[in-house]
């Protein structure tokens, strides 16, 4: 028979049992980003009044979720204008360079300025060839993996008389987890633009 001071002391124990058994494990969450809803996408092509404005001899189609923007300031020079999306922080940087017995230098300047900058943080950088005679269009188009400052770079020539550079970037510190569908989603963007650029005199 168990006496009335033990029967008390196995009720406060029996007590401590049941509270600290089903107390909660701390675990570490996991690392979470904010969703970003994306557009579908969508383009529109360069105007007549903007090429004629800027002097830019090619057409293209962009997305119509972006703003055209161009350079003013005192330090700009003709050809340099931007696609933005504000609502991303994103803003691809385009550049329109004549040729004039300079392409092997240019060729060499995008590669030197544009993407070797960023190897010491690329994961791994793939390019692709741009080939399609048909349309006079030759180029590379490069694709930087890891936390660089930018994720996309190409150019694109018809090897004679235009150079077009371009770039995208993000106002933000890299962190490619996070911006990985933002980056996806504006690469096709870049590849859509390529595919639809023409030379005017074509």
């Amino acid at each position: 028979m168990i006496k009335p001071g033990k029967n008390r002391l196995l009720i406060i124990l029996f007590f401590f049992i049941i509270t600290f058994s089903c107390r909660n494990v701390a675990v570490p969450r996991p690392k979470g980003y904010i969703r970003i809803d994306l557009p579908e996408h969508n383009y529109v092509p360069l105007s007549d009044s903007i090429t004629k404005a800027m002097d830019l001899p090619f057409s293209f189609e962009y997305p119509s979720y972006g703003k055209l923007s161009f350079e003013q300031d005192s330090n700009s020079e003709p050809g340099w204008f931007n696609i933005n999306f504000g609502q991303y922080r994103a803003k691809i940087y385009l550049t329109y360079i004549g040729i004039n017995n300079d392409l092997e230098e240019l060729m060499d300047q995008t590669y030197r300025i544009n993407v070797k900058n960023h190897i010491i943080k690329a994961d791994a950088i793939n390019e692709q060839m741009i080939n399609d005679p048909d349309r006079n269009i030759y180029g590379i188009f490069y694709d930087l993996k890891g936390n660089t400052a930018t994720a996309v770079q190409f150019f694109i020539t018809d090897s004679i008389k235009h150079y077009l550079r371009g770039s995208l970037y993000f106002a933000s510190e890299p962190d490619s987890d996070s911006l990985e569908p933002v980056i996806g989603f504006f690469r096709e963007d870049i590849l859509h633009l390529i595919e639809t650029l023409k030379w005017d005199d074509k």
